[in-house]
């Protein structure tokens, strides 16, 4: 398998010009399996991660076989592959693949995604093209105004199914499949395969084969993951001081929400640190800025929500941040994923509150492993320190009992909701501002010793934080009990 080529795959020698400019020389796993396969003709149903290399595993068969079928003579150039993709970013990534691959080739692609205008995107397909790569929703558009044309469908590629399932696109998709002629080629590629995926997949293919590739290591295991426990309130804090280290060079922060995107970038702009969110309520031209600033280096924070997640594929991330934990585990390991690109290493580090710890134990769940606890944020916005760094200097994990302490102050604890207001479990007193620096009560779960702020200087403030200057934490009782974790796709 190490001597395998592209040659002996069978691509054929104007592909393999670019594919050594690109300075693709070994195939990874996934285009090692399908492109033989794809190459004799075969339907496929691909189980892959994104970052494994799929697009090109798709998509250099089909420009071959484009490149050696002679086109009838039209009046203008029809489509003959449509490629589906369940968001913007992703469907213009893979235009931009295809367009590489096929450089001084006579193979033209159009990409058509919502949130740009359909004049221009009309105007391109009626110059001819041979490929089409696009959102399910813009090209029924299209094809409403009459101004796309299957009739020489003969490849079909559906990527990402699982997403297009989350984004409600399945029905789209059935829709678009039909109106495609029944002889042709047609891939199937998806991260996961829930059942409603499976369906699909035995409506569309045709005696398929099936192609499923694990990374050499998982996703998870390739990226060093941290939790910081913290009220909801002082997550702006928080995550201002983790952004005071020149550590966090390029960073994404993900939250659950469109508006929460904008809040956080507006804040951390505010603090003098170049952001720029993107989300589904921004125009395609306002998310290709966003995503075009932070690839280049001129915004040093990218704000996301989950469905840009997948869609994001820039290289050279050194941090996520997942500001608020996404309410389906599966997300956690697609956000995480953007800092793990082709085989790389990367960190990753959840602020999360009380109301978060479901979807804490969640993630643990479906990645089988625990994620260390590794601080506690006990001051208000404004304050200094922001960020407590557990007392454990071994690493204590979340779960395992915390450190008893016996003085007065500790014993009053859990009983200051009545009288300071603050939620129960947590101990309250004001600030010159009037506002509540909460201490985290000695609690089964917090996973953290309760600390007393005190004068003790934070590791944040432009310093690289303690917690990731040392190793991975261990558990301090008994064997490791870390499994592998589930492939799931990113």
């Amino acid at each position: 398998m190490t001597d395998t080529t592209f040659v002996s795959l069978g691509i054929a020698e104007p592909l393999l010009r670019c594919l050594t400019a690109l300075k693709y020389e070994t195939p990874t796993p996934i285009q090692v399996q399908a492109i033989p396969q794809l190459l004799a003709g075969k339907d496929m149903l691909g189980i892959a991660q994104t970052g494994t290399g799929k697009t090109a595993a798709f998509g250099l068969p089909i420009l071959q076989h484009l490149t050696q079928v002679v086109p009838g003579q039209h009046q203008r150039r029809l489509p003959r592959a449509l490629i589906l993709s369940p968001t913007r970013e992703l469907a213009m990534q893979i235009g931009q693949a295809l367009r590489s691959f096929a450089r001084g080739m006579p193979v033209r692609t159009v990409v058509v995604v919502g949130g740009l205008g359909i004049r221009p995107q009309i105007q391109e397909l009626q110059r001819g093209c041979d490929i089409v790569v696009a959102t399910p929703g813009r090209l029924l558009d299209l094809v409403n105004q009459r101004a796309v044309q299957f009739t020489q469908i003969s490849h079909f590629t559906l990527d990402e199914a699982d997403r297009m399932l989350d984004l409600g696109f399945i029905n789209d998709v059935r829709k678009i499949a039909g109106m495609l002629p029944k002889v042709r080629q047609t891939l199937l590629f998806s991260a996961t395969m829930p059942s409603a995926v499976e369906d699909l997949a035995r409506q569309l293919l045709k005696d398929p084969v099936r192609v499923e590739v694990t990374p050499l290591a998982p996703t998870v295991d390739r990226i060093e993951q941290h939790v910081v426990m913290v009220e909801a309130t002082k997550k702006r804090a928080a995550l201002n001081d983790l952004l005071q280290s020149a550590d966090f060079a390029k960073v994404i922060v993900f939250t659950r929400t469109k508006h929460r995107a904008n809040g956080v970038a507006e804040q951390l702009v505010k603090a003098g640190v170049r952001a720029e969110a993107i989300h589904g309520d921004k125009s395609q031209g306002q998310r290709q800025r966003a995503l075009d600033s932070f690839r280049n280096g001129h915004a040093r924070v990218l704000v996301a929500t989950d469905l840009a997640a997948r869609g994001i594929d820039v290289p050279g991330v050194s941090h996520v941040i997942n500001y608020e934990l996404p309410n389906e585990p599966e997300s956690y390991v697609h956000r995480i994923g953007r800092t793990a690109r082709a085989g790389a290493s990367g960190i990753a580090i959840s602020l999360c509150d009380g109301a978060e710890r479901s979807l804490l134990r969640s993630i643990e769940r479906l990645t089988r492993r625990p994620i260390a606890v590794m601080g506690t944020v006990s001051a208000p916005i404004g304050s200094a320190p922001a960020y407590v760094p557990s007392s454990d200097d071994q690493g204590q994990r979340r779960g395992q009992r915390p450190h008893r302490n016996n003085s007065n102050q500790q014993q009053r604890q859990g009983r200051n909701h009545r009288n300071g207001g603050a939620p129960n479990g947590h101990q309250a007193r004001a600030d010159g501002n009037g506002d509540a620096t909460v201490h985290a009560h000695k609690r089964r779960g917090d996973g953290a010793k309760p600390s007393h702020t005190g004068n003790r200087q934070a590791d944040f403030g432009g310093h690289k934080p303690e917690f990731l200057n040392r190793a991975a934490p261990t558990r301090k009782h008994g064997p490791s009990t870390e499994l592998p974790a589930r492939t799931v796709g990113t």
